[in-house]
């Protein structure tokens, strides 16, 4: 086996640092572009929650809401690496309806500051703090209408990128009022090397595959392929998946327990497709090409759902 490379070399590094330092503060909006901009010059309004590795904040700036992500630069060559990988993905998805969109970035000796657009709520909190406490489950058509979205905006990464996210989990696909439906949170995303890419210690155990648990393996865009397959449970049941009273418990059963499945009140189709996701052997789960061949990603993809209409009527006095 080829011996692992690192990710990006330190000319590499310094050119994207040149390149990354020569566009901050600059702001576009639309039409609209802000050029000089300091963190001063947006408004804190409020907190809106934490990712990877830094917190979001509501911020105006001329009377237009952004969502600023806030991240501490530090020594560490990882961290940096990190924080980079966020700006340079980000920064050159514009062009994907399925990944949040970026506006710029502001540099400071400390800090780095990701603006992008507001969103109305990731969806672990909306099914936490607003579906339970009704009692209102997720219909079938609108998680459907996730896993389209999500679908695409990780083959756009693999493709477009050469990048597998590694990070997929409810609390980093977002929604907004619109119904439009979104990937964040780049934060640990890698780069593939050679189609492949090793298996790091980053990232939220709950989520990955029995291959990046497994030490040594090395893993492909099937890992993220599981993690969605373990969302779609989540936000189909309310409930993570899996018992455990230990990170340790919850590694043994991931790697060692049958894969968890959807009950038969769920359509055989996206049972099915969810069965798919979640082969233990990454050699028999789909990669996107045969993925979207399945009946329940062909059926959503031409099924034209509200989603912002549903989110209204079951949020709609809710929002800000």
């Amino acid at each position: 086996m080829e011996t692992d490379r690192p990710l990006v070399s330190e000319e590499e590094m310094t050119r994207r640092y040149m390149e990354i330092q020569a566009r901050s503060g600059v702001i576009e909006i639309g039409p609209q572009r802000y050029e000089g901009i300091k963190i001063e010059n947006l408004q804190l309004k409020a907190e809106l929650g934490s990712g990877t590795c830094g917190s979001v904040t509501r911020r105006v700036l001329d009377n237009r809401f952004l969502a600023v992500k806030e991240m501490k630069r530090s020594d560490n060559d990882q961290e940096t690496r990190r924080i980079f990988t966020d700006l340079q993905v980000i920064c050159k998805s514009n062009d994907c309806p399925y990944i949040v969109r970026c506006y710029g970035y502001i540099l400071t000796y400390d800090h780095v500051y990701i603006c992008m657009e507001m969103m109305a709520m990731c969806l672990e909190k909306l099914y936490k703090e607003h579906l339970i406490p009704k009692n209102i489950f997720i219909p079938e058509e609108i998680l459907g209408q996730v896993t389209i979205s999500v679908i695409k905006a990780l083959k756009y990464l693999k493709d477009t990128h050469e990048i597998i996210h590694r990070d997929v989990k409810p609390s980093n696909i977002l929604i907004d009022w619109n119904g439009n439906i979104k990937l964040c949170d780049f934060g640990i995303a890698g780069q593939l090397i050679d189609s492949l890419a090793s298996t790091t210690s980053m990232g939220c155990a709950a989520y990955l595959s029995p291959e990046r648990l497994q030490g040594g393996r090395r893993y492909d865009v099937r890992a993220d392929i599981w993690s969605l397959g373990i969302t779609l449970i989540e936000l189909a049941m309310f409930q993570y998946p899996y018992q455990f009273d230990s990170p340790f418990m919850l590694m043994v059963n991931i790697t060692d327990q049958p894969a968890p499945r959807l009950p038969e009140s769920f359509s055989p189709d996206m049972r099915h497709f969810v069965d798919m996701c979640l082969q233990k052997d990454p050699i028999r789960r789909p990669k996107y090409t045969d993925l979207v061949q399945l009946e329940w990603y062909k059926k959503n993809d031409t099924n034209r759902v509200d989603v912002g209409r549903w989110l209204a009527e079951n949020l709609g006095s809710e929002e800000d």
